[in-house]
């Protein structure tokens, strides 16, 4: 079970997903681990994606690096949303600058009924070693992180990233049964995968709705919405907070906070006083534009104003990006929104 009381850890980000007040708001970023860093291309060139995913140490090393680096509230377990979908039989490559790449597309009732349920002990063992192993260094709270169904549906329908949305959208009107079967098994496996990292240790939970943006409102709520409810409903148990994020889902937000989560993340196109007008008491997280980061530190700091002055000073607000840190982004300008904040602290 999740760590009741973190002593001697820097539990910022738990106090503020549970809506309680903080002395600062704790910040971290989406892909703080990752291409922008020196340490880790230098790890890259000895290692392939899933090779550092599958070796506990390797992986836990880049997983620390933000940490040290940076000095962040929370360190994110490094990862790929697709690594359980091996244990779930399915064929994939990570293709450098593509992303995931699906061998054979799930087109049909075929493909549906070949994904085999997770076992996460058996498909994941070095996922949650690696948990292990960051439990015993970290002095701040760890987030385990699984991808939604829509979002890796849309993968596996696909066959890898999309513009369009084309296949999964044609496939979900096409095939409504077979679309719900496939979510089923999709929202089983995830909620089995982020009870699994609870259980090695995992403090809090990220579940990516990267693509559901792509959807309306009557499509969400019709195609998508009742399988987040049941994975929030079957991750409630676990104790520890949830954090519920997706890109372009401005339309979207209420239904998800619907949904489920205890705490909402934005991207960078949602403004966060709607954001909060609409969702009332709960927690948010973001919405800092990736793309600040490669400005002169006046507008990185005049624009993370901004966003600490549209908060208003309300309890419940974890900072983080609208999306991921990109490729190039300078390592000091990251450390600099997290002096920033800080700042805010000795300023109190």
């Amino acid at each position: 079970m999740p760590h009741a009381s973190m002593k001697g850890v820097n539990d910022l980000i738990l106090q503020a997903a549970r809506g309680r007040p903080t002395s600062r708001p704790p910040v971290w970023f989406m892909r703080q681990a990752g291409r922008y860093q020196k340490e880790y291309q230098e790890i890259r060139r000895r290692y392939t994606l899933p090779e550092i995913v599958q070796n506990p140490e390797v992986c836990a090393e880049v997983t620390l690096l933000p940490v040290k680096q940076l000095g962040v509230d929370a360190a994110i377990l490094f990862a790929d949303i697709t690594t359980p979908l091996y244990g779930m039989g399915v064929e994939l490559d990570l293709v450098e600058g593509k992303g995931p790449v699906i061998h054979r597309p799930i087109r049909d009732s075929k493909g549906v009924e070949a994904l085999r349920p997770l076992e996460p002990e058996e498909a994941v063992p070095f996922v949650l070693e690696t948990i292990r192993l960051l439990k015993r260094e970290l002095e701040v709270p760890l987030i385990g992180f699984a991808g939604a169904p829509f979002t890796l549906a849309s993968y596996l329908i696909e066959g890898g990233p999309s513009r369009q949305f084309k296949e999964v959208k044609a496939f979900m009107y096409r095939e409504e049964a077979l679309w719900h079967q496939l979510l089923e098994k999709l929202t089983q496996a995830m909620a089995r995968y982020l009870k699994a990292q609870v259980e090695a240790g995992a403090d809090l939970l990220q579940v990516f709705d990267s693509w559901v943006g792509a959807l309306s409102p009557a499509d969400y709520r019709r195609y998508v919405k009742p399988h987040m409810a049941r994975l929030f409903q079957e991750l409630r148990p676990l104790g520890v907070p949830v954090i519920h994020f997706g890109v372009g889902t401005m339309g979207l937000l209420k239904e998800m906070q619907e949904a489920g989560g205890d705490v909402m993340g934005l991207d960078h196109h949602t403004p966060l006083p709607w954001a909060r007008e609409a969702l009332g008491q709960t927690p948010i997280q973001g919405n800092l534009d990736p793309v600040v980061l490669f400005a002169p530190k006046e507008v990185i700091r005049r624009e993370v104003e901004r966003i600490l002055a549209e908060n208003a000073g309300r309890p419940g607000h974890i900072f983080n990006l609208g999306h991921g840190i990109l490729p190039g982004t300078p390592v000091e300008h990251v450390r600099y929104v997290v002096e920033l904040l800080k700042e805010k602290e000795e300023a109190a």
